[in-house]
């Protein structure tokens, strides 16, 4: 007699339940926490200039001055049957580039330029720098007149011979003032109308102008 036994085993397996899905509230919530952080730094933000700007420390725009222009070279030479003028001039510049704020101030590459009656005529760079609080740079530069742009110009040869040359000179320098998180940029430009005394051969007049932008 053959007796067959059958065993059989249940096995039941569980799994985590999923998590609870956030109700309304809890999403209005949320929001309502991310809404007050945000105004809580616009307003730390403002009280922080507010306050800088109260101590003294407001943007101020760079100064830049040209103290001297002196003619440092100066040769002529007449064509008259052709009625042309040749010549080779310098000036020499010593001009200064003042920061007022009670931050540093960066200013990017720039040039002066020299011009004759609205033209281009020469240009010297100035280096990109940066300028300490409350500081001044100084600057001696000079400047070449390329006589090969002007062979066309006929008003030269009548300048020439009335013994003034009319140039101008025009220079900006723009940068920016950081502090925090905010950049401020800030320009100068300065501009001098020079008359040149060429049986002399000196500068026989000067007068500059400047202004600056934020």
């Amino acid at each position: 007699m053959e007796v067959e036994n059958t065993w059989s085993e249940d096995r039941k397996y569980t799994r985590a339940p999923p998590p609870p899905l956030p109700t309304p509230r809890n999403g209005r919530k949320q929001r309502r926490n991310k809404c007050l952080a945000a105004i809580a730094l616009i307003l730390g933000i403002f009280l922080t200039l507010l306050i800088l700007g109260l101590t003294g420390f407001k943007v101020k725009r760079p100064v830049t001055t040209i103290h001297s222009v002196v003619l440092k070279e100066l040769q002529t030479s007449l064509d008259i049957p052709r009625l042309k003028a040749y010549f080779n001039i310098s000036l020499d510049m010593n001009l200064s580039i003042k920061n007022e704020n009670k931050i540093g101030f960066k200013f990017t590459h720039s040039c002066v330029f020299l011009n004759y009656r609205g033209q281009v005529v020469g240009d010297v760079s100035i280096p990109a720098g940066e300028i300490s609080a409350d500081k001044t740079v100084y600057m001696d530069l000079t400047v070449t007149f390329m006589a090969d742009r002007l062979l066309s110009n006929s008003d030269l040869y009548a300048d020439v011979i009335s013994g003034t040359l009319p140039v101008s000179t025009s220079t900006r320098i723009s940068g920016k003032v950081i502090i925090g998180i905010f950049k401020i940029h800030a320009a100068s430009y300065t501009s001098c109308d020079i008359i040149i005394d060429v049986k002399n051969k000196s500068v026989a007049k000067q007068t500059c102008h400047s202004k600056t932008k934020l």
